[in-house]
């Protein structure tokens, strides 16, 4: 036997430890598997359907301290997309592709115990890595949130044959709610969290262009537009607000690009025209309850929504008047210019931004 652990510790030394799935040669058959390679066998176990990342997603979530989870779901040729965006605390850009291996997690102090088990040993993001195509943080920044990805080879990894079926709700002998009949597809994954969370977050699930919709719909209704002015690039909003800084269509097909929503010039306008209504969360549609009041997003057909379009030259030549007109001001309180004047078309107003430094 050690003959073969010398040989062993010899292929490892000459290929490499990721080369090499065995520690221990113990003889007979039997061996001691090295941990990478334990912890790549358990996280192909941990993950079965579909379905099983829609929970560890949305507990991920939940763990970051998001109060809305955003599920955008689509499916083309027997691959699954799944994004998710939330308005948890957030990923340093350094972490981005670190937080998908092993043990790795920002939950030193504690774990939480939920009905599907313990959660926090930095698994479960590496479990779902293991088991699909993709899967990436598109997005992320410390108390802005995250969009995360998820493709799916659906011959690879199944999903039910249902995917369009919503549960029912009743309440159990406890008097709590808890989903009942209905298929175990992606909806109930995320129906069983909502219930199980519902004091806590809100999850919202659909398509891509109903996620986009929804979000758009809570940004403007609570975004001060006087935070704007102040705001250089929608990059400084926490993610499930951007879409809210879109001026126009091309804006706001830009912005949800960058958070891996491909939507029309056509449904952009719709989205922002407000005729596609905002999603209700899903406890909300379950449970058959209406939230918090919204905005009614009731469109003002006498409103041009074409937004406000100047041509480059003449906005170059605009803050080029600008920036005489500043330098009466700045003579009277020893300002100077720290940069070009920022001008903001949106929608039917202009706002120009002033980078001011103070001389010595």
């Amino acid at each position: 036997m050690n003959d073969a652990n010398d040989l062993i510790s010899f292929i490892a030394s000459m290929s490499g430890e990721g080369n090499l799935r065995v520690e221990e040669n113990l003889g007979e058959g039997f061996v001691r598997l090295r941990v990478s390679e334990a912890e790549r066998r358990q996280a192909k176990h941990d993950i079965q359907h579909v379905e099983d990342i829609v929970i560890e997603m949305l507990r991920n979530a939940r763990d970051a301290g998001a109060a809305h989870i955003y599920l955008a779901t689509s499916k083309e040729e027997g691959v699954r997309t799944l994004l998710f965006l939330d308005d948890g605390c957030g990923i340093p850009t350094d972490m981005h592709e670190r937080v998908f291996d092993a043990r790795v997690t920002s939950k030193l102090e504690s774990m939480k115990m939920d009905r599907w088990g313990v959660h926090g040993r930095g698994m479960a993001l590496f479990s779902i890595k293991q088991n699909v195509r993709e899967a990436s943080v598109l997005t992320s920044a410390p108390g802005l949130g995250s969009v995360f990805r998820v493709v799916v080879d659906l011959s690879e990894l199944p999903e039910r044959a249902d995917q369009s079926t919503w549960p029912q709700a009743a309440k159990d002998e406890d008097g709590v709610f808890v989903c009942v009949k209905g298929p175990h597809n992606i909806i109930r994954a995320a129906c069983e969290f909502s219930l199980e969370e519902r004091r806590g977050c809100s999850v919202y699930v659909g398509t891509p262009t109903e996620i986009a919709a929804t979000m758009y719909a809570q940004a403007v209704s609570h975004l001060d537009a006087s935070r704007l002015l102040f705001i250089d690039s929608q990059q400084e909003l926490p993610v499930v607000d951007r879409l809210g800084y879109a001026s126009d269509a091309a804006d706001f097909i830009e912005i949800a690009s960058e958070m891996g929503i491909v939507i029309s010039e056509r449904t952009a306008h719709r989205i922002l025209a407000g005729s596609i209504a905002p999603l209700r969360s899903v406890a909300e549609r379950l449970l058959r309850t209406r939230g918090p009041a919204r905005s009614s997003g009731k469109v003002d057909l006498s409103r041009d929504h074409r937004g406000l379009k100047i041509s480059k030259d003449d906005l170059q030549a605009f803050s080029r008047s600008m920036e005489r007109g500043f330098a009466e001001l700045a003579s009277h309180y020893y300002l100077t210019l720290s940069g070009e004047p920022k001008i903001r078309v949106s929608g039917d107003k202009i706002t120009v931004t002033f980078p001011v430094g103070k001389e010595e």
